[in-house]
């Protein structure tokens, strides 16, 4: 089993720039492949982002690319997601979960098995 907690979340000005943090249990972080979803209000969840375990290789939604990076530290067991230039529907519950699966990459939620409880991001016009 594995915990994740997200953080980071918050209210910002349509412009600015949050980081959010995903924290996770166990000691197998190192084997993990992550993803950051959103779920905007009254839509379905999407995908933001991924990393592959070792951090080499990355993928993103097409509607955040050249504005979000997702990052990770292994030593502290931790995924982020830089936010910058948001946009109001950008709005939305954050959440990372972790995949084991080699189709992390493709953005499909069938392929991750745990997931956090979500933060939420506010990003007024």
């Amino acid at each position: 089993q594995v915990q994740l907690v997200e953080s980071g979340g918050g209210l910002v000005q349509a412009g600015g720039s949050l980081r959010l943090s995903c924290a996770a249990s166990g000691r197998t972080f190192t084997t993990y492949n992550m993803g950051w979803f959103r779920q905007p209000p009254g839509k379905e969840r999407e995908f933001v982002a991924a990393i592959n375990w070792s951090g080499g290789r990355t993928s993103y939604g097409d509607s955040v690319k050249g504005r979000f990076t997702i990052s990770r530290d292994n030593a502290k067991n931790t995924v982020y997601l830089q936010m910058n230039n948001l946009k109001p529907e950008d709005t939305a519950v954050y959440y990372c979960a972790v995949s084991r699966s080699a189709y992390y990459y493709r953005g499909s939620e069938n392929e991750y098995e745990y997931w956090g409880q979500g933060t939420q991001v506010t990003v007024s016009s």
